[in-house]
């Protein structure tokens, strides 16, 4: 409501400089993180090769950004404290952006809500220092300073007391702070980073990471697993991908190393770490086929393309961008992660074998019989690996009877053998001897080996060269059912079935244009839409498949998609939740025993079908168990 009095006429007034920087403080400086994010970009841009952050109290009373840059002259000290004096950009072109900052706003800013000192010194000048406290700032004069520069920020928002109390907890403040260190050193795998908490005159280092060295991937790679762990590094797929202009590289992790929230889900454009919903919207839209709603796909993705192509200038804390053609974009991003997925074939994380190995934990016993040992003592064991010979002779004395596997069976007994055991297993597969003139293939060097039995009628266990694997008969064959029931479709096309009397759905004027703006490609997902005028539409097919459909709540919820990703998939997501389900009840049901053939023939179905190492949920298919870990948990070390 406007309280104001009509009879009195406001004065315009010119804001002073002091109050100018507090209010671009209030965008620029969120937090002691956002502080951090500017001097550190500042630093990059200065061409350090080495940058170290000094931390105390979650940044609210200290952060010292040291670095190894170029460094600033006594003349050019001064008017780098001052409002939109930058040296990134000269003005004529403020899309042609190169480096991290280029608003000129951030040193005044925080000289306005804080304590700001300036140390600088370069290359063939003298070292020079600058202090601004609550906007008041003095004059420069000589410091003692080896090269390049350091920033000494103390008690953010003094000037502005009432931001304080929307901080956060130190530790909060101190994770935040982190969070932006990691980010940068993703994007600048070439420059060493070191975090240090001084909190209380400590020192502790939190975080550090020394330049990478080789080419872009090897540089990358080995930066993301010293930032993101070594389990994200072996289980991402490389991307390396261009369209139009467009150029995507960096890492995305398997399906089945998902993750619970999308905290690990790191982009950037021109190597500027971002939050953009198109590219979001392409992420979510490149592995909906994989994982489930309440799971989020792990990745480091680095969109390049001429500044031209991409307004950074948004936001001012450039966390935002807008591209000039962001359907481009997106269909890179999608095309290449489904690529990349579908070439990774039936692999699966590493992270599901040590998993399973972790929850294996055996009893600290003593030989069979004997008391546990006391703790921290080494497990006992009667024997070492036996001798070829030694191991025959077991063999020959457990076979079941009537089955010598290649030896001579054990003389009847009732105790002899695993005989009476027999109905404790779902399956066992005993190869048949081959004729000598026939040799037959070793399976067990196939990725997935040879079909060895098959336990709790669900689970197929099978030897491979180096191990063992366990497989999930049914969750494996609802994944090869499905991958083959989108494949007939993407031949065959979406069958539509034709509505008696087509649906009439009133919407606003532009609802209706956003809506026959995809009207073709929802066509192609059978649903036909039309125009019926005055901002109506009339739908006159729908997917056969779905059955009866509620036409107007589909459309809303299409328009809502388009709201919120500027596209739609909802159609084919609802189709291929369908073919899910019916993929579901056509696939090799739980407690069904299997024979040796058709158990070996869905391993190497499995090795031909591309993402079946994960089923349509994003959980894994099978369990990858290798000899040495097998051993280890056996004390066999």
């Amino acid at each position: 409501m406007n309280t104001h009095d009509p009879n009195m006429r406001p004065t315009i007034r010119q804001l002073d400089d002091a109050a100018i920087n507090r209010i671009a403080a209030g965008e620029v400086v969120e937090r002691p993180a956002s502080a951090v994010k500017e001097l550190v970009e500042n630093a990059i841009d200065a061409g350090a090769r080495r940058v170290t952050v000094e931390i105390a109290d979650g940044g609210k009373t200290l952060i010292r950004v040291t670095d190894d840059g170029c460094g600033m002259t006594a003349d050019d000290l001064p008017l780098a404290l001052s409002r939109h004096a930058t040296s990134k950009i000269d003005g004529t072109d403020l899309l042609n952006i190169h480096s991290f900052g280029f608003r000129g706003e951030a040193l005044p800013s925080l000289g306005a809500v804080a304590r700001l000192m300036i140390q600088s010194r370069a290359k063939g000048h003298d070292a020079v220092e600058l202090s601004v406290e609550g906007g008041h700032r003095g004059s420069a004069r000589p410091c003692a300073l080896n090269g390049g520069t350091v920033v000494t920020l103390r008690d953010l928002f003094f000037a502005t007391p009432a931001r304080l109390k929307f901080l956060r907890t130190d530790r909060a403040e101190m994770q935040a702070i982190s969070d932006t260190i990691k980010r940068l050193a993703m994007a600048e795998p070439a420059i060493g980073f070191t975090l240090r908490d001084v909190s209380g005159g400590g020192d502790r280092v939190t975080f550090r990471v020394e330049p990478e060295q080789g080419d872009l991937f090897d540089a990358l790679r080995g930066r993301l697993s010293r930032v993101m762990g070594a389990e994200f590094a072996e289980n991402a797929l490389a991307i390396d991908a261009e369209r139009e202009g467009f150029r995507l590289t960096g890492y995305a992790a398997l399906p089945t190393y998902s993750r619970g929230t999308s905290l690990a889900q790191h982009l950037f454009v021109n190597g500027r770490p971002v939050r953009d919903k198109t590219l979001i919207g392409a992420l979510r839209g490149a592995y909906h086929d994989f994982l489930s709603r309440d799971r989020h796909p792990a990745v480091a993705l680095f969109v390049d393309c001429d500044p031209h192509k991409v307004d950074v200038n948004v936001h001012p804390a450039k966390s935002e961008v807008r591209f000039r053609d962001p359907g481009v974009v997106r269909g890179l991003i999608v095309t290449s992660l489904r690529h990349a997925l579908a070439g990774a074939g039936h692999r699966a994380s590493t992270t599901v074998a040590d998993a399973t190995l972790g929850a294996m934990r055996p009893e600290p016993v003593g030989p069979l019989g004997a008391a546990p040992q006391p703790h921290g003592q080494p497990r006992i064991y009667q024997m070492d690996r036996p001798s070829a010979g030694a191991r025959q002779a077991s063999y020959a004395a457990q076979a079941p009877a009537g089955h010598s596997a290649g030896f001579q069976p054990a003389p009847p007994h009732p105790q002899t053998g695993f005989a009476d055991l027999g109905g404790s297993y779902s399956g066992r597969v005993v190869d048949p001897e081959p004729a000598a003139a026939e040799p037959r293939e070793d399976v067990t060097r196939k990725p997935l080996g040879a079909a060895r039995g098959q336990v709790h009628e669900n689970y197929i266990i099978a030897q491979t060269e180096t191990g063992m694997v366990i497989v999930d008969q049914h969750a494996a064959h609802e994944r090869l059912v499905y991958e083959k029931l989108k494949r007939q479709m993407a031949e065959n096309g979406v069958a539509a079935q034709a509505l008696l009397i087509p649906d009439v759905i009133e919407l606003s004027h532009d609802d209706a244009q956003r809506l026959l703006a995809v009207a073709e490609d929802l066509s192609r997902m059978g649903l036909t839409i039309e125009p019926f005028g005055n901002g109506a539409v009339a739908v006159r097919e729908t997917p056969a498949i779905l059955g009866e459909v509620d036409s107007t709540g589909l459309v809303k919820d299409i328009l809502d998609e388009l709201d919120e990703d500027g596209e739609t998939h909802l159609v084919q997501e609802k189709i291929e939740a369908i073919l899910s389900r019916v993929a579901c009840h056509g696939s090799i049901r739980s407690g069904r025993v299997m024979r040796a053939e058709e158990m070996n023939a869905l391993l190497r179905e499995m090795e031909a079908t591309p993402h079946s190492g994960q089923c349509n949920h994003g959980r894994p298919t099978y369990v990858e168990l290798r000899l040495a870990d097998i051993e280890r948990l056996f004390g066999r070390t």
